[in-house]
């Protein structure tokens, strides 16, 4: 997928964020095998692509908030959604990012832990950031404690059956290989990943609650767009493996296309209508756009 970490544009960002991973090292206690799966997986050339827009969206509400903590909670769910992606028992991944995978140097046993301890450590993140806002002197449109259970909420809901574990099930077992098939998985499973990592920076950032429903919509439209682009760019080495539930395998590159297109104006519109259509975003916006029209 894109590479942010090519992209000077947001360096300073993904140094910080770096940064704080390697500082959050710490607090997964002593140092042993478990640990170093952990620090292996969060350290393989992860693109931080989420992270990066918790980051954003606090940058753009401008409050001058501390999102830091959010921003790894995003990192940390989908990196223990990886590991267990990779197993033998799911998509069966030897490699990522170019590097064996984590159960492939450390074992099934200890990736399946690694992946436990890192949802765990997420979980504590939103704890520890809503720590960070009970200090803030920034206006917010409700209480720490009211956007800690929020954040908690989403985080559950999103990561659960009815989200990305459920996104995984259906990709394992789809029912069929029809268009609604592939849109549930996309949207479960990529879906809402992106809204865990707009609806931290909103909340965290200090945005008002009461447009927590668009942020939403926003957050799966990208996905959408996001999942497209992939498919397209991909599209010649998925028609190879036949993966029947590609959006670019099923339709076309030409309908696909068009497909992401009406998701990235949708997505434009939401972002304009939360006054988040940033110089930032509109990078992204470009990146996607231009990814989706480069075939391997």
């Amino acid at each position: 997928m894109i590479t942010l970490t090519k992209q000077p544009f947001f360096s300073t960002h993904l140094e910080k964020v770096d940064q704080k991973i390697t500082q959050s090292l710490l607090e997964l206690g002593e140092k042993t095998k478990l640990r170093d799966a952990c620090e292996y997986a969060l350290m393989s050339g992860g693109k931080r692509f989420r992270p990066l827009i918790v980051l954003l969206v606090a940058e753009a509400l401008n409050n001058q908030l501390d999102v830091l903590d959010a921003a790894l909670a995003v990192e940390f769910f989908h990196t223990a959604s990886l590991i267990v992606d990779d197993l033998p028992c799911m998509d069966d991944d030897d490699q990522r990012r170019d590097k064996p995978s984590t159960h492939k140097i450390y074992g099934e046993s200890i990736a399946l832990l690694a992946s436990y301890s890192l949802m765990i450590a997420g979980f504590g993140k939103i704890h520890q950031n809503a720590e960070v806002i009970k200090k803030s002197s920034s206006p917010f449109s409700a209480s720490s404690d009211v956007i800690c259970t929020l954040t908690l909420s989403i985080a559950t809901q999103c990561s659960g059956i009815l989200g990305a574990t459920g996104g995984q099930f259906f990709d394992l077992f789809p029912p069929d290989d029809s268009l609604k098939t592939a849109r549930k998985i996309i949207s479960q499973k990529t879906g809402t990943l992106f809204e865990i990592a707009f609806a931290f920076g909103w909340l965290f950032g200090g945005g008002n609650i009461k447009q927590l429903g668009l942020i939403k919509k926003l957050a799966h439209h990208f996905g959408f767009a996001f999942q497209i682009a992939d498919d397209l760019h991909d599209i010649k080495q998925d028609a190879q493996e036949d993966l029947k539930l590609s959006i670019a395998y099923m339709l076309g590159s030409e309908k696909a296309l068009e497909y992401f297109q009406n998701e990235l104006s949708s997505c434009c519109e939401c972002l304009k209508k939360l006054a988040l259509f940033t110089p930032s975003f509109e990078k992204i916006i470009d990146m996607l756009s231009q990814y989706a029209r480069f075939e391997k």
